[in-house]
């Protein structure tokens, strides 16, 4: 698939197996964020904004990963606590 995107107002063609969909909002998302942070910075140097944004990206994706192995840690937690829970109600093999 190929679609044709705008990011700063320069077009770039991508290729890939994602939906054109799911790669323009991608963009329009990047596009954003790029505006954003090019706001906040005094440098139009458009490196320097996208080097920011990538590391403001980056953070989120750290922090996010982060979140997410605390939850699956607790989850693993649960789901044995509920085994253990279970296999003390059930009645021994042979007895009944």
């Amino acid at each position: 698939m190929q679609v044709r995107i705008t990011i700063r107002g320069r077009q770039y063609t991508v290729r890939g197996d994602d939906s054109e969909e799911d790669v323009r909002s991608v963009a329009a998302e990047l596009d954003t964020r790029l505006a954003e942070v090019a706001s906040r910075t005094r440098s139009f140097d458009e490196y320097t904004i996208a080097l920011l944004t990538a590391l403001s990206l980056t953070g989120e994706l750290r922090r996010m990963r982060g979140r997410t192995s605390e939850r699956l840690g607790e989850l693993d937690r649960e789901a044995a606590s509920l085994a253990a829970m279970l296999e003390a109600a059930l009645p021994v093999e042979g007895e009944a």
